[in-house]
């Protein structure tokens, strides 16, 4: 590497490594509660540095949806790799399973931070999170799609809609077991799933 290159790349990791610490620290403490301080220190920045890279708190908050949303294509692109559309969704199952601890600590990543970005009034934040959401739907409607199941956006909305509900009792109860509990009754779901059957979207809920 050349020595013009060097500081480029420091500045680089320095920005990656604010914007890993901010989806994390957003997602255990909340918006509100969180500082620039806390990111700086989180992410071993000093915090002057952060406004070179993040002028506001806001812009923070939008690098770390950004975070979520690339995340959600990194394991749905893994996911993809695998030959039968069913056994994605009960991969992406599993996949939440494994989170349960957080879960049951924070929530989910962006529906917690969607919830939170929904009380505000200047209505830009939670329409991004929103798309981050609407990511998955999509992905997950592909999936009923490919499978040649009837209503296959609507039998997505279940499958989201149940991962959130679980995520939000886990947390509201600190019990991450609700996410296993749920997550096998979501296998059990996507297993009784038939391409004839007009009634499969009641399943999840």
């Amino acid at each position: 590497m050349t020595d013009s290159a060097k500081p480029r790349a420091r500045a680089a990791d320095k920005r990656r490594r604010l914007t890993t610490e901010a989806a994390r620290v957003l997602h255990e403490q909340g918006v509100e509660r969180t500082t620039l301080a806390d990111i700086a220190r989180a992410a071993d920045v000093p915090v002057g540095n952060v406004y070179y890279y993040f002028k506001t708190k806001d812009e923070l908050v939008m690098a770390a949806l950004s975070e979520h949303s690339a995340h959600l294509d990194e394991l749905t692109s893994r996911l993809d790799q695998l030959p039968d559309p069913r056994d994605r969704l009960k991969a992406l199952v599993e996949a939440w399973i494994d989170q349960r601890d957080v879960a049951a600590r924070h929530g989910c990543p962006t529906g917690t931070l969607a919830v939170e970005l929904d009380k505000r009034t200047d209505g830009t934040l939670d329409a991004q999170a929103g798309t981050v959401i609407r990511r998955l739907l999509e992905w997950a409607g592909h999936q009923f799609r490919a499978l040649g199941l009837p209503d296959p956006d609507d039998l997505a909305v279940a499958f989201v809609s149940a991962y959130q509900g679980m995520s939000l009792l886990a947390n509201a109860l600190r019990d991450p077991d609700i996410m296993m509990r749920q997550g096998a009754r979501l296998h059990r779901w996507l297993d009784s799933l038939d391409a004839g059957d007009q009634t499969g979207n009641s399943g999840a809920g």
